[in-house]
């Protein structure tokens, strides 16, 4: 099976696809995607046996299309989606933003 990147039209394992998966946003459910061979960056939500690749629009996530990957599987956590195909795993975690040092949030 071959996951495609529907900017440059190349095709993927599904190893190498996800391992170029990062920033997962738990809150509207989707995962960053750059491609490795020519860098656009999607948003996709992992379903089961399927991706959906969409847009985030008024706060959540619209699918606008699907591509089916049969045997595909998630299990959400706390700061990580974990995706499994077959007998393999990956795991995307979810990027924290951290305050820059010194600074605080401006006061009324």
């Amino acid at each position: 099976m071959l996951i495609p990147c529907f900017a440059c039209e190349s095709r993927f394992r599904p190893d190498e696809f996800f391992l170029a998966c990062h920033d997962y946003h738990r809150g509207m459910d989707l995962v960053a995607w750059t491609c490795p061979r020519c860098g656009n960056r999607d948003d996709l939500r992992v379903l089961p046996d399927a991706l959906g690749f969409g847009y985030p629009r008024r706060g959540r996530f619209d699918v606008q299309d699907r591509y089916k990957v049969p045997g595909l599987r998630r299990h959400r956590q706390d700061l990580r989606l974990d995706i499994s195909l077959n007998q393999d795993v990956w795991h995307v975690h979810t990027r924290l933003h951290r305050l820059t040092a010194g600074r605080s949030p401006a006061r009324a």
